[in-house]
C-alpha cells in the first residue's frame, strides 16, 4: 500500500472575477507575476521546498493555461511515479456530473484520489496567494499540539480585520471561536484559507457534510469540527503574504517587488520560487534605452523608456515609448512613442504607436465599480489598443478595439471597453 505522510489539496479553480478583465479567459492562479512566474507557482514552489511531493491541483474554471502551465510537475520536481502533481478536474459520475460547488465540496469529490495515498495528514491550499511558508513547520507544530485542524493565521490591522475570517484563541493557541467577517472583531488573528488536517478528521467531516450545497472550509468543516469539540489551533505566520484577488493588491504586490529591499525576496537562494520556462533569447536594451528600477523578463527588447515598472518575458517596448509604474505581460508590445502610465497590460496584447494610457483625472467606473475602483489602466490579454488613442485612468479594456470605438480618439477615465472574444 502506498503510504505519504502527508499530501497537499491544492484549490485552483476560482475565476478570481475581482481581477476583471485580466480574469476573462485565465483562471486567477494562472495570471502572471512578477515578469516571470504565475500566481500558481507560489504555492507548489512551498510544497517541494517543505518536503511535501504529493500534490491534487483541483481545477475548474478556464484550465487550459494552468493545465499546460504545470503539465507532468517538471519544474518543481514534481513529476514522480508515486505521488508527483495530479491535476483534478470535475468528472462525469455514474449518477451525472457535479461541479465543484465549495472549496470543502472540491475536496470530498476527490475523496478517492486523498485515499490512495493513505495518509496522516491533509494540507489544504489556496493556488492564488504570494508567499513563502515551510508547511514541514507547520506540520511539526500541529502534531506537537495534537491537533486535529490546523488553521494558518496572520495578524492583521484591527481596523481591517473586518474583511477576514477572525479565529479567537485561549492562551495555548487554541482555537475557541470563529468570526466571520465580523462587524466589531474581537481579535486580529485573520485565518489564510491554509489547513493542515489529521485525515480521519477531515474524511469524517467531509462525509458528514456531502449533501451540504456549497459546502466550504471557513463556513462548514471548520464549524462542524469545533462543534464536535475537535482540537483546533492556530498557526501564527508572521512573513509576508498577498492576497492578490484585487487589481489594487495584485498591482501593489508587483510593485512591491521592486523595492530596494523587496519585503518578499524572490532571490533568496534557500527557498526558491520555480515556474515553467519557455526557451527565449536574453534581453536586448538598446543603446538609446533608459530602465531604472524595474524588472525584466527575458527576451524582451527595449529601445524606449521603461520605469519603475514589471517587464514579463517576450515583450517588446518601441523607441519613443515610455512605460512608468506599470505591469506589462509576455508578449506584448507597446508601439513607438506610446505612453503607459500605471497600466496593468495582460499578455499579447498590442498598444498602437503614440497611444496614451493613464491620462487625465480619476472618475469611478461607469461599468463595474466593485472591480474598477483604482486609478489603474486595465487591459485584458490579447487586446489591441489603435494609434494615438488616449485612455484614461480606472478604465477596462477587452478584445481587438480600433479607432471607432473611441469618441475623439479618447476612452475617458471611468469607462471601459469590453468585447467578446478578443482572440487574435
Amino acid at each position: 500500500m502506498i503510504k505519504k505522510e502527508m499530501i497537499a489539496m491544492l484549490l485552483a479553480g476560482g475565476q478570481g472575477s475581482r481581477l476583471g478583465v485580466l480574469t476573462q479567459k485565465v483562471a486567477k492562479p494562472a495570471v502572471s507575476f512578477g515578469g516571470k512566474y504565475r500566481i500558481i507557482d507560489f504555492p507548489l514552489s512551498n510544497c517541494i521546498n517543505s518536503g511535501v511531493d504529493t500534490v491534487g491541483v483541483l481545477t475548474q474554471y478556464q484550465p487550459l493555461r494552468l493545465n499546460t502551465h504545470i503539465g507532468i510537475g517538471i519544474p518543481w520536481d514534481l513529476d514522480r511515479n508515486v505521488g508527483g502533481v495530479t491535476i483534478l478536474p470535475p468528472y462525469e459520475k455514474s449518477k451525472g456530473s457535479d461541479w465543484y460547488t465549495g472549496t470543502a465540496n472540491a475536496i470530498f469529490q476527490n475523496l478517492e484520489y486523498m485515499e490512495t495515498y493513505n495518509p496522516d495528514y491533509v494540507l489544504i491550499l489556496s493556488g492564488d496567494h504570494i508567499y513563502k511558508m515551510d508547511y514541514e513547520v507547520m506540520l511539526e507544530y500541529h502534531k506537537a499540539n495534537n491537533a486535529d485542524v490546523t488553521i494558518a493565521a496572520m495578524p492583521v490591522p484591527i481596523e481591517e480585520a473586518s474583511r477576514f475570517g477572525i479565529v479567537i484563541t485561549d492562551e495555548n493557541n487554541r482555537i475557541t471561536e470563529f468570526e466571520e467577517k465580523p462587524a466589531n472583531p474581537r481579535s486580529n488573528l485573520a485565518s489564510m484559507g491554509i489547513y493542515i488536517f489529521s485525515w480521519p478528521a477531515l474524511k469524517e467531516a467531509l462525509l458528514a457534510l456531502s449533501e451540504e450545497p456549497g459546502c466550504d472550509f471557513g463556513k462548514h468543516v471548520i464549524p462542524y469540527c469545533h462543534g464536535k469539540g475537535e482540537r483546533i489551533f492556530a498557526y501564527e505566520y508572521n512573513g509576508y503574504w498577498k492576497d492578490v484577488g484585487t487589481l489594487g493588491s495584485y498591482w501593489e504586490a508587483n510593485m512591491e517587488l521592486i523595492d530596494i529591499i523587496p519585503e518578499f525576496n524572490l532571490y533568496e537562494e534557500y527557498w526558491k520560487i520555480y515556474t515553467r520556462s519557455d526557451i527565449i533569447p536574453p534581453q536586448y536594451i538598446a543603446p538609446e534605452a533608459v530602465i531604472d528600477r524595474s524588472i525584466i523578463g527575458e527576451g524582451t527588447e527595449i529601445y524606449g523608456e521603461v520605469h519603475n515598472s514589471v517587464i514579463g518575458a517576450g515583450v517588446t517596448i518601441e523607441a519613443g515609448a515610455v512605460v512608468r509604474d506599470s505591469i506589462v505581460m509576455r508578449n506584448s508590445v507597446v508601439g513607438a512613442g506610446a505612453k503607459v502610465d500605471k497600466a496593468i497590460v495582460a499578455e499579447d496584447t498590442t498598444i498602437g504607436a503614440g497611444a496614451d494610457l493613464g491620462v487625465g483625472e480619476y472618475a469611478p467606473s461607469t461599468y463595474d465599480p466593485k472591480v474598477y475602483q483604482f486609478d489603474l489602466v486595465t487591459i485584458g490579454e490579447h487586446s489591441v489598443i489603435p494609434e494615438n488613442v488616449k485612455i484614461g485612468k480606472n478604465t477596462a479594456i477587452s478584445g481587438v478595439t480600433v479607432l471607432e470605438d473611441y469618441p475623439d480618439g479618447l476612452l475617458a477615465s471611468g469607462d471601459s471597453i469590453i468585447k467578446a472574444g478578443g482572440i487574435k
